[in-house]
């Protein structure tokens, strides 16, 4: 069985990599930006119409007022209408989607590992601290990627633009940025990072004092004197 100190560290691990797991997927059910534009139709240089994207990883809202159409606030599925654009903002927004699946699945991993270290003494291999170590830095390396991913997505290409003009019916809409913010569902990575790289810290905190411990015990023999020692 193990010591008390370790099942401590352990499961505080999976507790922290459990909430960080919650964080996420709340996180990937909420908003995640929102864009705010005027419009001019027709080739005109007169913007009289605006519209909001609020984007979400697979659904988005649109609101607008004359632009690029009358129309109710519309509801609508984020792929089907970046794949009708067919470029860079479709192919950003699956890799994001991609990478946090594999946060959830890396997380997942770091969970079951913590826990059967916490009633067990496992070698040293990938069962044990190594382990851990591994799967954290993977969800941590790949949120702050998608941190990245997104946002230059939603800020330096047309995703949101596009969505937009997919409503026009083929009539020309010339659009103006005046306003875009990134939501809850965005910031939330963070704190996610963050409990990844605690649990990291944990089980760091134990393994570096389970080895000072060892070390400790081995040198009263490494210090003997070589007579002693032959005895």
């Amino acid at each position: 069985m193990p010591s008390t100190s370790k099942t401590l560290h352990f499961l505080s691990s999976a507790l922290a990599t459990s909430i960080s797991v919650g964080i996420l997927g709340f996180a990937m059910s909420s908003e995640w930006a929102t864009k705010t534009m005027v419009c001019a139709r027709g080739g005109s240089s007169f913007f009289n119409g605006s519209a909001a994207i609020t984007l979400e990883l697979f659904d988005a809202k649109l609101e607008r007022d004359i632009c690029p159409l009358f129309g109710p606030p519309v509801d609508f599925q984020v792929f089907p209408k970046l794949v009708e654009t067919n470029g860079v903002p479709v192919v950003l927004h699956t890799m994001s989607l991609c990478l946090l699946v594999l946060c959830l699945l890396s997380s997942a991993v770091n969970i079951l590992i913590s826990l059967y270290n916490s009633v067990s003494n496992p070698y040293e291999t990938y069962m044990g601290p190594i382990g851990i170590y591994t799967c954290s830095s993977i969800s941590a390396c790949l949120s702050f990627l998608v941190l990245v991913l997104f946002v230059v997505n939603f800020q330096a290409t047309t995703i949101v633009e596009d969505l937009v003009r997919s409503f026009a019916e083929n009539v020309p809409v010339d659009l103006r940025i005046t306003s875009s913010k990134m939501q809850l569902g965005y910031y939330l990575l963070i704190p996610y990072m963050a409990l990844s790289l605690l649990a990291v810290a944990l089980i760091y905190m134990y393994d570096h004092a389970a080895y000072t411990q060892r070390r400790e015990q081995q040198r009263p023999t490494e210090d003997a004197p070589k007579e002693i020692m032959m005895y």
